[in-house]
């Protein structure tokens, strides 16, 4: 390996200093669980990538990097992307639907969605037409996670020793997911997104010792925080961007 493409390493976790269509550090049909929080293209000021490019642009762009997560992804491997439900900056589009629809046409196989909850509506500026029926906004304060695989759903490979408590899977399994989104100001990131998110993702979908994936490391903080609250051996791969496998309290 290269060590300027290392940019740490340790027996549990492994964060790449490169971009996701350059790295050849990961392999082919190795990793379990990928989670992540792709860049929305909403204009948010991001040290290096471009967040305000035409939406097609952002279609074409979101099918490259989702190609290479099923490409890199076990036959049983799992897909938990978490994108926004719809968007109106730059014009109004079905964010949430449309990156589906192309994740199917990648060759991923559909298994459900989960409603996240974040309950951001306070901080609403647009309203379209203010008290009139002539243009006004729809925003639902919520964002998606949309749970995808790759080849099979049942999950046969890794080590099949879960840790998830029971009321947690009882909780978890229904769909709709409610807790605070993460302070861009506490994280220093200007899109956050919070640990909660990751470890339920981890905890219901991958076994300990999976190896999760999430390509846009972002402020890292979510999922490198999940490395100090778990006994479990798993591992992270992160491509800045990898996560080691984690059993997660």
């Amino acid at each position: 390996m290269s060590q300027k493409e290392i940019f740490f390493e340790n027996d549990r976790v492994l964060i790449i200093n490169n971009s996701i269509f350059q790295t050849k550090l990961i392999k082919d049909d190795s990793i379990d669980l990928v989670i992540t929080s792709p860049p929305y293209n909403v204009d948010i000021k991001y040290n290096s990538h471009d967040d305000q490019i035409s939406y097609e642009k952002y279609k074409e762009f979101s099918e490259e990097w989702m190609t290479c997560c099923y490409k890199w992804l076990k036959d049983d491997g799992r897909f938990c992307l978490n994108i926004p439900l719809d968007k109106n900056k730059g014009g109004q589009q079905s964010v949430g639907a449309d990156l589906t629809t192309i994740a199917k046409k990648i060759g991923f196989k559909y298994h459900s969605t989960i409603i996240w909850n974040e309950g951001n509506i306070s901080r609403r500026t647009a309203w379209g037409s203010w008290l009139s029926a002539s243009a006004p906004f729809v925003i639902a304060p919520v964002e998606l996670i949309v749970v995808l695989y790759k080849n099979t759903w049942k999950k046969t490979s890794g080590s099949k020793v879960s840790d998830i408590l029971r009321q947690d899977f009882m909780d978890w399994t229904n769909g709709l997911w409610s807790f605070s989104g993460e302070s861009k100001k506490k994280i220093g990131h200007p899109a956050p997104f919070p640990v909660e998110l990751p470890k339920r993702c981890m905890k219901l979908f991958n076994f300990k010792n999976d190896t999760v994936l999430d390509p846009f490391l972002g402020s890292e903080q979510p999922l490198l925080r999940l490395t100090s609250m778990t006994e479990r051996e798993s591992e992270l791969i992160l491509t800045h961007t990898i996560v080691k496998s984690l059993s997660i309290d």
